[in-house]
């Protein structure tokens, strides 16, 4: 599955009244890390069909970087049928960020 680009508008429908898990990933173009992070995440969505991944650029939705207190990138957020279920922050590697719901 490939990845969905998530908006202040379009969070609601795509992540909050989800029923399954989504992991969205809070990043940055300029942000080393999660340009490196980036085919981590491609990969996941790949791998894991059933699991939906999005992704939120914090520049230009800052408003949900707020709301869900992103103070650094790359910061993954586990959503469970609509809520925060866990978090990763930094570089991290498919088997760290899978054993978020494995």
């Amino acid at each position: 599955m490939k990845e969905v680009i998530l908006t202040e508008s379009s969070f609601t429908e795509e992540v909050l009244e989800y029923k399954g898990l989504v992991l969205v990933d809070f990043w940055a173009p300029w942000c080393g890390p999660c340009r490196s992070l980036s085919p981590v995440i491609s990969e996941i969505a790949e791998r894991n069909p059933d699991i939906k991944v999005g992704k939120v650029n914090v520049e230009e939705e800052m408003a949900l970087a707020r709301k869900y207190r992103v103070m650094s990138i790359p910061y993954l957020i586990l959503f469970k049928d609509g809520e925060p279920y866990r978090t990763n922050l930094g570089l991290a590697g498919i088997d760290e960020i899978e054993s978020m719901w494995k």
